[in-house]
């Protein structure tokens, strides 16, 4: 059975620990050189040959920084990439497929956006090695697959590239949306783009003023308006609403229509759903290796990522199978007493208005906040939190509110846990076992708050929010970077909170199925972005729903094997015969 030794260099610290991995280690003890300390770092080195696979070093290292892993037979020589010694592997590559979109869904840090950079000649692979695989062992390793005559040619292939980060794309690229999408123009179809994204409000905009959304529409339109054989999309769907969503999912599906072969990795399950032909499910354990299996049918492969069994590959990632609710809510359920109410309220900013109708939250409920982007949800929760005074009305409820806000720019020089000290000073007994355990936070506490990823960082942000004492606490957008399973965890420990506190909760978020999941009731937003936008509710979640999705023109249905939110293709017969119905979401 082959074995990996995995050491996650980020959490490994030599100078804090009495090197018990050393230490402890029974072959050491017998003088074998399983794990080697190095002069200059400090680090251990653990030789995956001479190993046992006891898993001391495991339970014995004080910051969890090792993982000891027996793979299946199937797997042994199928390493595709190992980042250096006790370093992160990938097994198996997806098969991008001419005139279709192939989806890859799977945990973050199980090496979704490796593989995409091997495929797109960003990062040349090592087949497990120290050096880089010359062509010759790249033909030799996949010889007889379908990605042998890829590899054969990829010199010649023509890719285009999205990245996951686009929050970095103001600083490499410089001027106006226009004249980006002018100079990347190499299918004439800029202009068509610009319309399909909703970009055209923005083309004499400097890129730097733009958006989270905005940048994420301007990165998908240039990536496909370059001419290429393949696409690959990482992660499409950040910082856009339902609509936006839905708009990025046609444009890449256009693209495959056009004969192209297109790449997505995605966590939006209903987006994944709408626009793939085919989906690779990757499995594993994060940061320290991942599997691609082979490819399903978009629909067979979503259900089998949902159950957590590979029944070709007979293997079982997942001890329980995720199912969502099927029946629909009857009425809103109201928890309680009343918390607070708020009045009507105006807030007027250059060329926008937000009108906000009266409401009023109860004890022990969450609050989901939907609509489009730029209509005036984070303005709402801004308002709520003191850190903006309406024009017209005023706010004079005197209670605690706790804030975790849409941008994650958390400046702190120190470990996580230090930066979770200094605000909120010592734990309460509840603190670890209820929300650092669930949110995966406790392996982050040695961290630097600096080193963390978007998807660490949203985490450590809603443990310190869900920390502070509070009467209502203020979520924007909590699924952003997070992976469907951590989607659904985080979801749990919110509504755990609000339940046992039996205080009150606003969450903003985009994706369905979270909204779906958390909420008691519904706030609704509509009007017309970035010029006006109006409140309607809160509202029972069955005419929540119908509203938020007839504004944006889509319906959805539930899969009948595990209840999850799929949404129908426009013009399809469920599509037309839900909205003669005017039953956007729930059935029956």
């Amino acid at each position: 059975m082959p074995r990996i030794a995995v050491l996650d260099r980020d959490s490994c610290q030599p100078n804090r620990c009495s090197l018990e991995c050393y230490r402890y280690c029974p072959g050491v003890r017998t003088g074998e050189e399983t794990v080697v300390i190095d002069e200059r770092t400090g680090g251990p080195t653990i030789s995956e040959e001479l190993c046992t696979g006891c898993g001391i070093c495991v339970h014995k290292c004080p910051f969890r920084a090792i993982s000891i892993i027996n793979l299946p037979h199937e797997l042994e020589g199928r390493c595709i990439h190992r980042y250096g010694p006790n370093g992160f592997a990938l097994y198996e590559l997806p098969i991008p497929r001419a005139g279709k979109v192939t989806g890859l869904v799977g945990q973050n840090g199980t090496g979704k956006t490796t593989a995409l950079e091997i495929l797109a000649g960003r990062l040349r692979p090592n087949l497990s090695s120290l050096e880089t695989a010359p062509p010759r062992a790249l033909n030799e390793f996949f010889k007889g697959s379908e990605l042998q005559a890829y590899f054969a040619r990829i010199g010649r292939i023509k890719t285009a590239y999205k990245p996951q980060a686009i929050d970095g794309v103001p600083k490499v690229v410089r001027g106006e949306v226009g004249a980006l999408l002018a100079k990347v123009d190499e299918r004439g179809e800029a202009r068509e783009l610009a319309r399909a994204l909703e970009l055209n409000e923005v083309l004499d905009r400097n890129i730097k003023l733009l958006s989270g959304g905005e940048l994420q529409r301007l990165a998908i339109a240039a990536t496909a308006a370059r001419e290429a054989d393949i696409y690959y999309f990482d992660e499409p769907s950040s910082h856009l609403d339902v609509y936006q969503r839905l708009n990025a999912a046609r444009v890449i599906q256009g693209l495959a229509g056009a004969g192209k072969a297109v790449l997505v990795v995605e966590h939006d399950l209903a987006m994944l759903d709408y626009m793939c032909d085919y989906v690779h499910v990757l499995y594993g354990q994060p940061r320290a290796y991942g599997v691609i299996s082979s490819p399903r049918g978009v629909r067979v492969g979503i259900n089998v990522f949902l159950d957590g069994y590979l029944r070709e590959e007979n293997v079982r990632f997942r001890r329980e199978s995720i199912r969502f609710e099927v029946r629909p809510p009857s009425k809103a359920r109201v928890a309680g007493r009343a918390m607070f109410s708020y009045p009507k309220l105006k807030k007027r900013f250059k060329g926008f208005e937000l009108e906000v109708s009266p409401g009023s939250v109860y004890a022990a409920e969450v609050v989901g906040v939907v609509g489009p982007n730029a209509i005036g949800k984070t303005t709402f929760v801004r308002m709520l939190a003191g850190e903006l005074k309406p024009t017209v009305g005023r706010l004079e409820f005197k209670l605690a509110v706790a804030h975790k806000s849409q941008y994650l720019k958390l400046e702190f020089d120190g470990t996580v846990e230090a930066w979770l000290h200094k605000l909120l000073g010592e734990f309460n007994p509840t603190f670890d076992p209820e929300i650092l355990q669930p949110l995966e936070v406790r392996p982050l506490l040695e961290r630097r708050l600096e080193e963390l990823s978007g998807g660490e960082l949203q985490h450590v942000a809603i443990a310190a929010c869900l920390g502070q004492p509070a009467d209502v606490y203020l979520i924007d957008e909590p699924s952003a970077y997070l992976d469907v399973e951590q989607r659904l965890g985080m979801a749990r420990v919110i509504r755990r909170v609000i339940e046992k506190r039996e205080v009150a909760a606003f969450v903003v978020d985009h994706d369905v199925l979270s909204v779906d999941f958390i909420s008691d009731r519904l706030l609704v937003f509509a009007g017309e972005p970035s010029r006006a936008g109006k409140t309607h509710g809160p509202l029972g979640m069955r005419e929540g729903m119908n509203m938020f999705l007839r504004e944006v023109g889509v319906t959805f249905r539930r899969d009948p094997q595990t209840g999850r939110p799929r949404a129908n293709k426009p013009g399809s017969g469920l599509d037309r015969e839900q909205k003669e119905r005017g039953e956007y979401f729930y059935l029956g």
